[in-house]
């Protein structure tokens, strides 16, 4: 049996050359992954239980994979947002509203964990008061989205990957100062739990992974990008280019959060105090010294920054797409940036507010995740890309993994 010819160098670096103007969406996305919720959930598990939720962050980004990729896929076959397939699809207009509703809720949930978390790097790292800092974060993010509107999608992108760049530095120089044992990280690929609380920190994890916006915002990026393409020759390719750009995005979102719950793991497990992301700075300037510490604060203001700018971009695809309002950027970015204001101004605990605003984001989930399953498998909407029946199975199985395992967070964090 003969071998068959290996493909040339030239050849395969011409495919390459073809697929990286392509990128982008998904870094772009991707950076819901790394959001301050991330960080606290991350650090936490690791200062908590050493390397037991491994497995949870690998899984969590596998199921990112999958998820992310089929809300790209709707959004190059169908020219379309997934907000507005549903606009266009709920008939009733109260049923309608009620979606909305809970979808906007979704999204000031996401925007308050991000204000905040920006703001107490900006507390972290200039000792600027958290309100004050709030509405810098406001301002710089509605400054981002303004080019974006000037400048284009791709201006936008670059942007965003630039903090993520920012972020992975930040993050992860923790590892290069003080790496973990590798048999120890291969031990918690073991899929297991310590008491309800660990299963709580593993729920958590997952609730700041699959989050709601990611999946409304994918779609709405490709859509932005690419507009509706046909089924052929181009879409196929424009597919293949988006696998690649979910892996590239996954695979760093997945290695930062994996780098925060190490770097937690080697040392701050059992170290008081790392049960906020203050006590989390400290210890790290404790441990491994104060340029990692101020590194991590730079981490947390960049994840701030770019999560609640990618997050302000599908707030006001929800509502365009399920309202058919346009409402002014400004005013849209003033009124999801009051919660933020009100818990600040109170004086009520940051990172129990970042700790209430994943619990609000679980119940959105299953109204993003269903609708993105149901229409994807459907020839009539996405064509002859609809979904084969074990990428359904696969779907089905990992919405029912992540739906069930936030149904544990509610219950333990209402019951508890």
């Amino acid at each position: 049996m003969s071998t068959p010819p290996a493909t040339p160098p030239t050849t395969r670096r011409a495919r390459a050359l073809r697929v990286v103007p392509l990128l982008g969406p998904a870094l772009v996305a991707g950076v819901a992954y790394l959001d301050p919720g991330n960080v606290a959930s991350n650090m936490t598990a690791g200062a908590q239980f050493g390397y037991l939720l491994v497995w949870v962050v690998v899984v969590g980004n596998l199921i990112a994979w999958l998820v992310q990729y089929l809300s790209a896929k709707l959004g190059i076959a169908t020219g379309k947002s997934l907000t507005q397939i549903l606009g266009e699809r709920i008939r009733n207009k109260w049923l309608r509203r009620g979606f909305w509703v809970q979808a906007e809720i979704v999204a000031m949930a996401t925007d308050l964990a991000e204000v905040i978390g920006g703001a107490i790097a900006l507390n972290l790292l200039f000792g600027m008061p958290l309100l004050a800092g709030a509405l810098i974060m406001g301002l710089l993010s509605l400054l981002m989205l303004s080019l974006r509107d000037r400048s284009g999608s791709q201006v936008f992108e670059r942007m965003i990957i630039g903090l993520l760049l920012l972020i992975a530095v930040g993050f992860g120089m923790g590892l290069v100062v003080a790496p973990p044992d590798p048999s120890s990280v291969l031990g918690g690929l073991f899929p297991r739990f310590d008491g309800p609380e660990s299963v709580l920190l593993a729920a958590s994890i997952l609730g700041a992974t699959i989050m709601p916006h990611a999946i409304y915002a994918h779609s709405a990026l490709t859509r932005d990008r690419f507009g509706l393409v046909q089924a052929g020759v181009q879409r196929g390719t424009i597919l293949k280019a988006t696998r690649v750009d979910v892996t590239i995005a996954l695979v760093i979102a997945g290695s930062v959060n994996l780098a925060i719950l190490l770097t937690a793991a080697v040392s701050l497990q059992g170290v008081a105090g790392t049960d906020s992301l203050e006590g989390v700075y400290n210890a790290l300037g404790t441990q491994l010294g104060p340029v990692i510490a101020i590194l991590f604060a730079v981490g947390l203001l960049a994840s701030g920054l770019a999560s609640t700018s990618v997050g302000a971009y599908a707030g006001a695809d929800i509502m365009s797409g399920l309202t058919k309002l346009n409402v002014p950027l400004l005013w849209r970015r003033l009124i999801t940036l009051i919660p933020a204001f009100i818990i600040l101004g109170l004086g009520i605990d940051p990172t129990w507010a970042l700790i209430m605003s994943q619990v609000v984001l679980s119940f959105g989930i299953p109204f993003a995740l269903i609708p993105l399953l149901i229409f994807t498998k459907d020839k009539k909407i996405v064509g002859e890309d609809s979904n084969r029946k074990a990428t359904t199975v696969l779907a089905i199985t990992a919405a029912g993994f992540v739906i069930a395992l936030n149904l544990v967070l509610l219950w333990i964090t209402f019951t508890s």
